[in-house]
C-alpha cells in the first residue's frame, strides 16, 4: 500500500468512526485512529474516559469493529493500543 493509499484509508476510517464518536462523547470519551496494518487491522487509541472504562472491550468489538466492518468490508479487525484491553 502506498503512502497516499494509506493516508486516504486512514481518513476513510476516521470518517466512518464519526458514527460512533457521539456515543463515546456522552460518557466523556473518544477514539483516535493510530494506524492500519497491511493486513487491514485498524489500531485505535482510547481517549478520555474510554481509556479506563471496563466496557471498552465490548465497545471495541460490538461497536467500533462492527461499524467499521459494515462500512468497510476490507477491514479485518480493530485493536486498541492503550486502555484496559
Amino acid at each position: 500500500m502506498s503512502v497516499q493509499e494509506k493516508k486516504d484509508l486512514l481518513e476513510e476510517i476516521d470518517v466512518a468512526l464519526n458514527d460512533i464518536r457521539p456515543h463515546l462523547a456522552v460518557d466523556g470519551g473518544n477514539i483516535e485512529v493510530v494506524d492500519v496494518t497491511e493486513e487491514m487491522k485498524v489500531k485505535i487509541k482510547w481517549l478520555g474516559n474510554c481509556e479506563s472504562c471496563n466496557m471498552s472491550t465490548m465497545t471495541l468489538r460490538a461497536g467500533i469493529e462492527q461499524t467499521l466492518k459494515s462500512k468497510m468490508p476490507k477491514i479485518t479487525g480493530v485493536e486498541a493500543v492503550n486502555g484496559v484491553l
